[in-house]
């Protein structure tokens, strides 16, 4: 019997050995075929105002035509339930699945609370988050090769409390796996991707505390303290 495990908290191709699997490219735009021999990476997408690189805010709300990484940045509601049966595989005994959502507090840099938080906007670097999605399902999949499928969607514009503000799914043989490669997954997703938050509470507008430049990928740790796990 396979077991599902979900986890929730606040704000490839097929290889011929057996359980391996390789990273395959989902569109870094909707629509866009990012293999043009193989035409890996073609979403369904629903396009919105114009804005953005291209002049276009894309929104990608179905999992890619093909391949085993669906890496996307999205204006609309996520997917969450059709990302979690996306993920499941017939090989796969387990799927983890984080959401963050928008919470009512944060704490400065300064340790101060700001309570009575109203709503989130987040903004991003469009052209270079996918790319930064890749480099984690790259590193994720040596590190846990026995991974499956691999969701990483974000969005982007103004959340109300309670929305959810990105997932990361992950489904692998075995819960460990599937746990560990789901937690270094939304972590290097906020270490290294180029998105910004800016909160809105009772008494004010800031940009969001903890910011930082983006680092790589592979310098992100493992739960476990190191930076290969398999």
């Amino acid at each position: 019997m396979c077991a599902r495990a979900v986890a929730r908290g606040p704000a490839g191709t097929l290889l011929h050995q057996p359980h391996r699997r390789q990273a395959t490219h989902s569109a870094p735009r909707a629509g866009e075929v990012t293999d043009p021999e193989r035409a890996v990476g073609i979403a369904p997408a629903v396009f919105g105002v114009a804005c953005g690189v291209a002049g276009l805010r894309w929104s990608v709300v179905q999992p890619p035509a093909s391949g085993n990484s669906w890496l996307s940045l999205t204006s609309d509601a996520l997917p969450i339930t059709v990302a979690y049966e996306w993920a499941v595989q017939p090989h796969c005994g387990a799927v983890v699945l984080f959401s963050g959502t928008v919470r009512d507090h944060a704490v400065d840099d300064d340790g101060v609370l700001r309570d009575h938080v109203e709503s989130l906007t987040y903004e991003a670097y469009e052209s270079q988050v996918v790319p930064r999605f890749e480099a984690i399902d790259v590193e994720l999949r040596q590190r846990w090769p026995e991974t499956g499928r691999v969701a990483l969607i974000h969005r982007t514009g103004n959340l109300a409390l309670g929305e959810s503000s990105v997932i990361a799914v992950v489904s692998a043989p075995h819960r460990a796996e599937a746990f560990e490669a789901a937690r270094f997954a939304i972590d290097a997703l906020k270490l290294s991707a180029p998105i910004w938050k800016r909160e809105v509470w009772r008494d004010g507008a800031d940009w969001g505390t903890a910011a930082g430049a983006p680092i790589d990928a592979a310098s992100v740790p493992s739960a476990s303290g190191g930076r290969n796990a398999s």
